[in-house]
């Protein structure tokens, strides 16, 4: 019916354009369409069509258009490994094996169980078994309860779920994917004991997230079978697989690894082996601005606030909580033996020392009510943040939003221009796509290396410059990767 013969047409369309407005948030393209209806209801034909026309070709130069096309090539190229053919021959992935039975353990097995392969998870001790089967349970029952999954696709997934004790009923697996505490020497356990029971040809997987596969690899006499599958937590909800590729990794193994990955719905990028990988590599470098922004004058809900405004799914501060502040320590204290001369603020050690852990705890960089999951700041932690400063004798500024955002989102763009240089990864889509996968990146702006590039890099190696000169920053890590200078200085941006 015509809009201009509805007694309450433009009320009907002002009421449409408010529920879509606070949908649509950050996309142009939903207001758009309601525009190209009304102009349907109230315009000739072909003047609506031109009307139509006129809305897509405009919409089409926007930057959330360039974006989301440059994912959807992205999203496809992260299949493409350039020296693995795609007819390269896979291994028969039928039953899988996963050690450990903890938050990890049982999402990744979720993920097999729905796909419909077996899945035989063990443990040390019984009562761990049994906490995670129970986990699994509560989640499916959750699914279930919302209408997300039917009774007997529970059931049947239940069913191809068993348990063991012993490492001898994992021989019959095709692949092991170990999600044991991230420590060498607890890696280096269990895969001695996996080296001698799997069967040959199974595929044996490290889920660490920072740790050196190489060095895991190196602890079998099949070094050609190992490689890294680093899921992200909650494994049976993030879509993002950093497929690790060690130096002895087989060619048919990565082939097999990646069609695995489809199998089972996740975003496979592929990485090489370097401390971190990809996601982790770069978060560090984030994470290290984000406490330097804290002693120089930022409390950690600003910051928070800032990125979030721009468009990150949580800020740097409740992502720790979340995860838990005490694994980012455990990394510190790592790095002060391996990198001594590596800077940070120590806020976070202060935090720690404290025994502010995050949520699990109920209090990190917020206070956190029982049972519930708002982030309250904490007089507590601006007091410790105050006298962190005093110590350093530093007196805090006033910091823009807008620096916030450049310092974390920069120190993104340059660690993942040296990942590009050393080789880590092979593809600036691959990085952009392990951060919109993994790492809540705004989908609109297209993943850090996208969105400097729409920048322009030479404005982001300006800008780098100018908090190189800043005497509370690291002078030496704002120095652009070479691949980051020389892309500026030829006018060019990543591909």
């Amino acid at each position: 019916m015509c809009c201009t013969k509805h007694p309450k047409g433009d009320a009907y369309f002002g009421f449409v354009r408010n529920m879509v407005k606070g949908m649509s948030k950050n996309y142009p393209a939903p207001l758009k369409c309601v525009d190209a209806v009304e102009a349907a209801t109230k315009r000739k034909f072909q003047d609506g069509l031109n009307v139509e026309r006129e809305l897509f070709i405009n919409l089409m130069w926007t930057p959330e258009s360039r974006a989301l096309r440059h994912l959807f090539m992205a999203e496809r190229a992260t299949t493409k490994i350039a020296d693995i053919p795609s007819d390269t021959p896979t291994r028969a992935i039928h039953k899988v094996g996963v050690i450990g039975a903890g938050t990890m353990g049982g999402g990744i097995s979720m993920n097999f169980l729905n796909a419909g392969i077996p899945v035989t998870i063990l443990e040390t001790k019984q009562e761990a078994l049994d906490r995670g089967v129970a986990t699994i349970r509560k989640n499916y029952e959750a699914q279930v309860k919302k209408g997300k999954l039917k009774e007997d696709k529970y059931a049947q997934r239940m069913a191809l779920l068993s348990t063991t004790l012993s490492y001898d009923d994992l021989k019959d697996c095709d692949l092991i994917i170990e999600a044991v505490f991230e420590e060498l020497g607890v890696k280096e356990a269990v895969f001695k004991q996996l080296d001698a029971v799997a069967k040959p040809g199974a595929i044996l997987a490290s889920n660490t997230s920072t740790l050196d596969v190489d060095k895991i690899a190196a602890f079998t006499q099949r070094p050609q079978d190992v490689v890294g599958m680093h899921f992200f937590s909650p494994a049976n909800v993030m879509k993002l697989l950093e497929v690790v590729r060690g130096k002895a990794t087989a060619k048919d193994v990565m082939a097999t690894v990646m069609q695995i990955a489809k199998k089972i719905k996740k975003t496979a990028v592929v990485s090489g082996v370097c401390d971190g990988f990809i996601g982790n590599r770069m978060i560090e470098q984030y994470s290290r601005q984000a406490g330097f922004l804290l002693d120089e004058g930022a409390s950690p809900e600003q910051v928070d606030k800032a990125v979030e405004r721009f468009g990150f799914a949580m800020g740097p501060f409740r992502m720790g909580d979340l995860a838990g502040n005490d694994i980012g320590w455990a990394i510190r204290k790592r790095r002060a033996v391996e990198k001594p001369g590596m800077k940070y603020s120590a806020s976070a050690d202060r935090l720690c020392e404290l025994g502010r852990f995050g949520q699990k705890t109920g209090k990190g960089w917020y206070d956190y009510a029982p049972g519930k999951r708002d982030a309250i700041p904490s007089q507590e932690v601006l007091d410790m943040i105050d006298a962190h400063r005093k110590a350093m004798g530093i007196t805090p500024r006033q910091i823009s939003d807008e620096e916030i955002v450049q310092r974390l989102v920069f120190s993104l763009v340059n660690e993942g221009a040296q990942i590009l240089e050393d080789g880590i990864a092979s593809k600036s889509g691959d990085i952009d796509m392990v951060y919109l996968t993994g790492y809540g990146f705004p989908i609109y702006r297209g993943g850090p290396m996208h969105y400097a590039s729409e920048l322009g890099l030479i404005n982001v190696v300006q800008a780098m410059n100018r908090f190189a000169q800043n005497p509370h920053d690291d002078a030496q890590f704002w120095k652009p990767a070479p691949l980051l200078a020389r892309l500026a200085a030829e006018g060019k941006s990543f591909a």
